[in-house]
């Protein structure tokens, strides 16, 4: 059977194959209401189905977005992807995922894999990015969109969330319960200093601290992010004999650490340990006790980066204050803290 082309579809619908691209691209020119429906309905009757590499190569882009991760397995990033996957779908185009593990190497793996595929954009979140990525990015003139964290090593738009400010919620509300102080578990010691988000929750902390006059100085806790490692340092740490009263935890995966440990060393929360997390991932509602934590709005933060790195626009000049997206953060609060829930 012969392939059916777009020729096939134009003689059926009684138009131009422009008309029918513009029907099946949905633009870049409108076309008229009827006219449209003779087009749908000579694809539908003839069995067409656009040549997606083709159109690729003839546009130099394709209906894919290449989004790059640090640890897809983390609750957090799991869920980012999800949504960014799923405002990408009602955008019509589909997202190619890739894990970074915290590695250099491998993301300019996939940020040239991504780049040679023609994506449509790059939407990354990136701890530290090297200069050597941002050199590859540049060398493409490569659309990107920074999320969740604003690398140095690139000045691009970037979708936020207030993480200084809502650590300061979470630290302040757990010296609100009476504590006389809040230990913070941070991050890596080769965290960034600047752009990374760990690093703003630990600022947070330390500006509600100071705030409050209570010193910080031994109560800073490096640990990674992931619950499996928090659990084994807060094993140590609530073992120890100057265990702290509260413990606020950069994010939600080391929180959820803190609790299992606490629970194995017969430490009562929060009547002995006020806990509390960032990121407010599903499962902390279901942590025993249920996690207080601070709330990012990873579904609008995943429409406005697709909508971002779709905007073709993008490369417009303007300072780096004015192209970064910033959504508040929110305090939930449920018993981990002393709060009844």
């Amino acid at each position: 059977m012969a392939k059916v082309t777009r020729d096939d579809v134009a003689r059926l619908a009684g138009t131009s194959t422009a008309v029918v691209s513009y029907v099946i691209n949905n633009g870049p020119r409108p076309v008229a209401p009827a006219t449209r429906e003779r087009v749908l309905a000579a694809i539908k009757e003839l069995g067409y189905r656009p040549d997606r590499v083709a159109q690729a190569m003839a546009s130099r882009r394709t209906d894919l977005i290449g989004m790059i991760v640090p640890d897809a397995r983390q609750p957090f990033f799991a869920e980012m992807a999800h949504a960014v996957e799923q405002a990408a779908a009602e955008r019509g185009k589909m997202v190619l995922v890739g894990n970074s593990d915290y590695r250099t190497e491998r993301e300019i793996h996939y940020l040239r894999a991504f780049l040679g595929m023609r994506v449509s954009g790059l939407i990354l979140v990136s701890q530290g990015m090297s200069e050597q990525a941002a050199s590859e990015i540049e060398a493409w003139d490569a659309k990107v969109v920074l999320l969740h964290e604003r690398p140095e090593a690139i000045d691009d738009v970037a979708v936020v969330t207030d993480d200084i400010g809502g650590a300061q919620l979470a630290t302040r509300h757990l010296l609100e319960h009476g504590h006389p102080y809040v230990a913070c578990m941070g991050g890596v010691p080769n965290t960034p200093a600047v752009g990374d988000p760990v690093a703003d929750h630990v600022e947070g902390w330390r500006r509600a601290m100071l705030e409050a006059g209570r010193p910080v100085e031994g109560r800073l806790f490096e640990a990674p992010y992931n619950r499996y490692d928090a659990y084994k340092i807060a094993l140590e740490i609530l073992a120890g004999p100057q265990r702290p009263p509260a413990i606020f935890c950069s994010t939600d995966d080391q929180a959820l650490g803190v609790l299992r440990a606490a629970r194995e060393l017969r430490i009562d929360v929060p009547g002995e340990l006020a806990v509390a997390g960032f990121d407010d991932v599903k499962e902390a509602a279901l942590a025993d006790p249920p996690l207080t934590t601070v709330y990012s709005d990873r579904p609008a933060m995943a429409r406005a980066a697709v909508d971002l790195v779709l905007d073709d626009s993008l490369r417009v000049a303007g300072s780096r204050r004015e192209r970064v997206k910033q959504f508040p953060s929110a305090l939930i609060v449920r018993g981990s803290c002393g709060c009844e829930h």
